[in-house]
């Protein structure tokens, strides 16, 4: 749209705070009071897991996590703390229909992953099964990948990792139960092994919360010939509320 039907559309739609929906001057964006609150992630962090560390604990630091029970995926990378605000924008995207939320999650997401988004030849998203991409008409992941290929020209493609099998929704499960549900539910597809042999993947998702789905994809990313995975998401959960999305 040229300026003018922006103007347009903004006289007849005024834009609203993609949380709290109230007045605000230009579309796409948080008011003044939701984006004081919005929880940025920036260094210092783990730099395996990207959780925040309250202080500055070194290059290449790993926090507790890390150590503990090492990812598959090289490394993850998030915008923001799953906090209110974040939660408001995700659901609304997500559950609402408001897709107009991923340029600004996008914009957040690039610059989070700055370090991610150079060394990265394909970004891949994870992907919903066919019948919930039926229900919702539409793949968060997807979007959010398109368009952080838009800006930053790194290579998109959805057609790499599918969902071969349903699973039900991770809310409200154990730590141990989201990794059984999602194991084995992705594959990389024979004749796509080519478009991801040998090169570095940068996977997308909008909520990093115990990593189950994450993990899940990663695996099948690295068997279906992938040299390494990074992961990138919008907002991350820290600490120990896993069941909160």
């Amino acid at each position: 749209m040229g300026a003018a039907g922006r103007s347009l559309f903004d006289l007849v739609l005024p834009p609203v705070c993609m949380a709290c929906r109230q007045p605000v001057a230009v579309a796409d964006a948080l008011c003044a009071r939701c984006w004081s609150r919005l929880t940025l992630i920036d260094k210092p962090y783990c730099a395996r897991l990207g959780i925040p560390f309250s202080y500055d604990l070194g290059e290449g630091a790993l926090s507790a996590e890390a150590i503990a029970d090492p990812p598959p995926f090289d490394r993850a990378r998030a915008a923001a703390v799953f906090d209110d605000v974040a939660r408001d924008v995700v659901h609304g995207f997500k559950y609402r229909d408001h897709t107009e939320h991923v340029r600004l999650m996008a914009r957040l997401m690039a610059r989070a992953g700055q370090e991610l988004l150079d060394d990265a030849d394909v970004i891949v998203p994870v992907p919903l099964h066919r019948w919930r991409l039926w229900r919702r008409r539409f793949n968060q992941a997807a979007l959010l990948g398109a368009e952080i290929s838009r800006l930053t020209g790194v290579a998109f493609d959805p057609l790499i990792l599918h969902r071969i099998r349903a699973t039900q929704h991770q809310v409200g499960l154990t730590g141990s139960e989201r990794d059984r549900n999602v194991r084995g539910a992705f594959r990389v597809t024979p004749d796509r092994r080519p478009a991801i042999a040998d090169r570095r993947v940068l996977l997308i998702d909008d909520v990093l919360t115990s990593g189950a789905t994450v993990k899940a994809s990663t695996r099948a990313l690295l068997r279906g010939g992938a040299q390494s995975v990074d992961v990138l998401v919008f907002a991350r959960v820290v600490g120990k509320e896993t069941g909160i999305i």
